[in-house]
């Protein structure tokens, strides 16, 4: 697994660089106003949060202890750093949560699901970034997304919707692979235009937008309220 410092060295890179904006144009795509919300990056989003910054009310990032700590940003001190099963804040606090490098190396994935989902807003939208299974980014060493757990989009939609919440958008994105070579990484653009409409299901990563769904939760509650009824009538 690569720790924070690596993850940040990485993303200083050229190919890092090339990396965070193909995804961030995919998240853009599904959330092109942040304006006076509440961003929670969890995982290590700090590259992802930097264009964030400007708009939100307040981004911060919340990395897990197993990959370190890094200080973002430089002027500022916004990064928590914690177990993924005890998220340090309140109930519905957040309106979006972003995370990447996060579900893939999760020690449990359903209970940092449930974390999210508590602090995330009633009307709050997730986007999850994680790794494809079949593609090389989730193989070859000197990727970061090569470490930990690899996803399809059924066992990815399948966590989701265990987890409360209902996928609305796909996208994916890193058609180009893998491989630190400075041509390559200045056709990125090109690969990712190429890569879509001729091999989609190569994509280095998923990108899914999710809604936090309460229809289980009102269901749980009625279905409680129902019991107690019942044993008061006896």
């Amino acid at each position: 697994m690569l720790d924070a410092l690596e993850l940040s060295s990485f993303y200083e890179e050229p190919m890092g660089q090339v990396t965070r904006r193909q995804i961030m144009r995919r998240i853009r795509l599904a959330w092109p106003d942040l304006r006076g919300l509440r961003v929670l990056g969890y995982g290590f989003a700090p590259p992802y949060l930097k264009a964030c910054l400007p708009e939100a009310e307040r981004a911060l990032a919340f990395i897990p202890a197993q990959l370190g700590a890094v200080a973002w940003p430089a002027d500022r001190r916004l990064v928590a750093v914690g177990e993924e099963g005890a998220l340090p804040f309140p109930d519905a606090f957040f309106d979006r949560v972003l995370m990447v490098h996060g579900l893939e190396s999760a020690e449990a994935t359903r209970p940092l699901m449930r974390q999210v989902w508590r602090v995330l807003a009633e009307s709050g939208r997730l986007i999850v970034v994680a790794p494809n299974r079949t593609s090389l980014w989730a193989q070859v060493e000197r990727s970061p997304f090569a470490y930990g757990r690899p996803f399809n989009r059924v066992q990815l939609e399948k966590l989701l919707r265990e987890s409360l919440f209902v996928p609305e958008r796909w996208d994916t994105a890193l058609y180009f692979p893998p491989i630190r070579s400075r041509r390559l990484v200045r056709s990125g653009i090109g690969w990712e235009r190429i890569g879509r409409r001729l091999w989609p299901r190569l994509a280095g990563v998923h990108i899914v937008d999710s809604s936090k769904s309460m229809y289980a939760v009102a269901l749980n509650d009625t279905v409680a309220s129902r019991k107690r009824v019942l044993a008061t009538a006896r």
